[in-house]
């Protein structure tokens, strides 16, 4: 590298204003777009829609898969409920368990003669 050395500046120049012409390019190039840059951008936001759509989907699925085991586990405890009705409908209706229940109640098959029992105690 040569060593500087002052030199004079012409007639009429000064030091800055020899300076300010050095820094200023003598023509600005247009902007160069960079396509493979653009392509990766453009490739990158596709993939991340792709992406939002498959977690959005997955989300509804495990959100459906929830209400699905939540609605069947009421489906069982009404099939077990309506088992045990359907058993105490049968047992109702059975002449043995009327007339036991009429009994606990007071009533007496025709033709019987009713008795009430007064002055024990815990009555």
């Amino acid at each position: 590298m040569p060593a500087r050395t002052a030199t004079a500046a012409p007639r009429g120049h000064t030091r800055s204003s020899t300076r300010a012409q050095r820094r200023a390019p003598a023509r600005r190039q247009p902007l160069r777009l960079r396509w493979e840059r653009i392509g990766r951008v453009a490739l990158l936001i596709v993939l991340a829609v792709v992406a939002g759509l498959y977690i959005q989907r997955a989300l509804t699925y495990l959100s459906v898969r929830s209400q699905t085991s939540q609605q069947q586990a009421v489906v069982d405890r009404l099939r077990r409920q309506n088992a045990n009705l359907i058993r105490q409908q049968d047992a109702l209706n059975n002449p043995a368990t009327i007339r036991q229940q009429a009994r606990a109640l007071g009533m007496v098959l025709p033709g019987e003669r009713p008795y009430a029992v007064t002055g024990l105690p815990g009555n």
